[in-house]
């Protein structure tokens, strides 16, 4: 597989979860750090495409993104690539805005209490309960 492919993958997956973590479908790209091949991907591989959060600015959010082959008779996962990713949420006309200081303080409580910034759905609801409940 082309490396190109490969990071627009990656651009792919960690501009949703960016846009998720944000709140808004207007993030861009702004810096991709360098990404090595450690592995060969043959097309038609199964790839499974992990991220995290690795800081909040006031306009902008970087993302440690990781790629891995997966065997589906082993299970076995190997490490194809990783890199940080860059993004600045951005108005309808492409100017920066700010990150919310709540959209913030959110990720750092969802990550303290279950461990992950973004919920499923029935976790949400669960959180919603929750906090009805504790009002």
């Amino acid at each position: 597989m082309f490396g190109g492919r490969i990071m627009s993958l990656i651009d792919d997956a960690a501009g949703s979860y960016a846009a998720q973590l944000c709140d808004t479908p207007n993030v861009v790209t702004i810096k991709f750090d360098e990404l090595v091949f450690k592995k060969p991907v043959k097309v038609g591989s199964i790839l499974k495409i992990y991220g995290k959060v690795l800081r909040f600015g006031n306009t902008s959010l970087e993302l440690y993104m990781e790629m891995r082959r997966h065997n589906v008779y082993t299970g076995l996962q190997e490490i194809v690539t990783h890199t940080n990713v860059k993004f600045v949420r951005i108005d309808e006309d492409g100017n920066a805005i700010p990150i919310s200081e709540l959209i913030k303080d959110r990720y750092a409580l969802r990550l303290k209490q279950f461990g992950k910034g973004l919920l499923s759905s029935e976790a949400r609801e669960l959180l919603v309960l929750t906090e009805e409940v504790n009002a």
